[in-house]
């Protein structure tokens, strides 16, 4: 129970810091990040002090160079400590991947360090340890100014994933555009209590999880994260890499994700990828086809993606066409608004198995009317127990559908053929089937802006893209 209160009241007391420096200029993704750079050197210190270990800092740069320090001379021992961190190998080049100082002033550069230092980091289960980071993730991502919410999926939503998808010990696992490590966090705690064996306990420590994501910032953020929680203490599972421009080096059992939407990031590497079915420049499709190229013959698959996956033609209906040919994609699980940060994400999740072909897709619609905010009415774990259930995992082989066209028309599980989806136009599975009321078409304004705002920016891009057709033209 103590731990449960040293838990809380530290998350509050690291949460209490940022909304002082975020009035100084000091974003609260900076923040945490620089908590996370002065942590893992504390942490290290303790390692020296508690269990007599070589410390794993080079000399010059440890904890104890900065202590004492004030003013400007701990600016400068700080910033050349994060330079000389940041040109190691293995984890700690890992956790300091590019690694700049944004608390210029001494003063609540000291108030940071003080901070921390106040605590015992190592005596602290890891459980504990891992909720307290955790939970400053979740709040920074919730913050709207800071911008994370991008990098985050609800942890009840990961939850409900892993449960059903069932990743077992001796497994690998990938997320090849991890965000904050939330998706393998959860894979690993899943698997750590089905086994007590030492050897299997240690390839899913080091081995087992593998993560991808191609900005600094998050993957010291993820790399941080499970190596709170004991993931990955010599090597960081999280490689700093943009999934998309190379074919995998290795073939994974389990695939967790919800790669980005929207369009590729500016000055990103054009892919060039033989390996994929078909080119295109959509981002998710880019994705779901490096995914599905990345499973082992046998492996599974949880993935988040957009609407338009279901129903996009030209590359999208290639694409289908070969998930439904040699994968076995049983399950879409229609996911409601207002469950992430993004205001309007129409999003479902897609379970498939590769190497053998659709024959039924059974569809969960936990989106009509349903409603969600993040603020007032979060999504929570318990709102996809009937989900879970339907699913079946034990033996999706027997699963029983709730819809019944005349007993029960707005059921939510419902069963389609393959033959029924091959003879739908582009072979769309944005399916839907229960009666909505009037009451359930009503959008929040911020939904109705986000809406016109896609709606714009998809206006402003095709107009672009017919401009430089015409000037094209023009010359020759």
């Amino acid at each position: 129970m103590s731990q449960v209160v040293n838990s809380q009241s530290l998350t509050k007391k690291v949460w209490s810091l940022a909304t002082i420096l975020s009035s100084q200029g000091i974003g609260f993704t900076d923040y945490i990040t620089q908590l996370t750079y002065l942590l893992f050197l504390k942490m290290d210190d303790e390692n020296v002090e508690i269990f007599g270990e070589d410390s794993s800092i080079p000399e010059g740069y440890r904890w104890s160079d900065l202590i004492n320090l004030d003013g400007f001379d701990l600016v400068k021992q700080y910033e050349e400590t994060l330079k000389t961190l940041s040109e190691q190998e293995n984890l700690i080049g890992t956790i300091y991947t590019k690694a700049q100082n944004k608390i210029d002033k001494p003063v609540y550069l000291k108030k940071v360090i003080s901070l921390i230092d106040e605590e015992s980091w190592l005596d602290m289960d890891g459980d504990v340890k891992g909720a307290i980071y955790e939970s400053i993730l979740e709040k920074n991502g919730q913050d709207k100014k800071s911008g994370a919410g991008q990098y985050f999926t609800p942890r009840s939503l990961i939850q409900a994933m892993v449960d059903v998808l069932s990743p077992k010990i001796g497994e690998t696992v990938c997320d090849p555009a991890c965000g904050t490590g939330g998706f393998l966090l959860s894979a690993y705690d899943y698997m750590k209590s089905q086994s007590v064996d030492k050897a299997k306990q240690e390839f899913l420590r080091n081995d087992s999880l593998y993560g991808f994501d191609n900005t600094p910032l998050v993957v010291t953020l993820a790399s941080m994260n499970l190596y709170l929680h004991g993931v990955g203490t010599n090597r960081s599972p999280i490689v700093c890499q943009d999934s998309l421009e190379k074919s995998p080096s290795t073939l994974v059992d389990v695939i967790l994700a919800n790669p980005p939407f929207g369009t590729r990031p500016m000055g990103s590497v054009e892919i060039d990828r033989p390996d994929f079915y078909v080119e295109t420049s959509n981002n998710q499709l880019n994705f779901l086809q490096h995914m599905m190229v990345m499973l082992k013959n046998g492996g599974r698959a949880a993935v988040v993606l957009p609407d338009n996956v279901l129903f996009e033609g030209g590359a999208g209906e290639t694409i289908r066409k070969e998930l439904l040919k040699n994968f076995n994609l049983h399950t879409i699980l229609r996911l409601p608004t207002g469950i992430f940060y993004a205001q309007g994400v129409k999003a479902n999740v897609l379970f498939f198995t590769k190497g053998q072909p659709t024959r039924d897709i059974w569809f969960f619609d936990y989106r009509t009317g349903i409603k969600h905010t993040i603020a007032t009415k979060p999504m929570q774990r318990h709102h996809l127990d009937e989900f879970v259930q339907c699913y079946n995992g034990g033996d999706i082989a027997h699963r029983t559908e709730t819809y019944n066209a005349d007993t029960n028309p707005n059921g939510r599980w419902r069963k389609y053929s393959l033959d029924e989806v091959l003879k739908r136009d582009k072979k769309s599975l944005d399916i839907s089937w229960i009666k909505q009321n009037d009451d359930d078409l009503d959008l929040s304004l911020a939904e109705l802006m986000a809406t016109i705002q896609q709606k714009s920016d998809n206006i402003s891009k095709a107009v672009a893209e017919l401009q430089t057709l015409l000037a094209n033209i023009e010359e020759d």
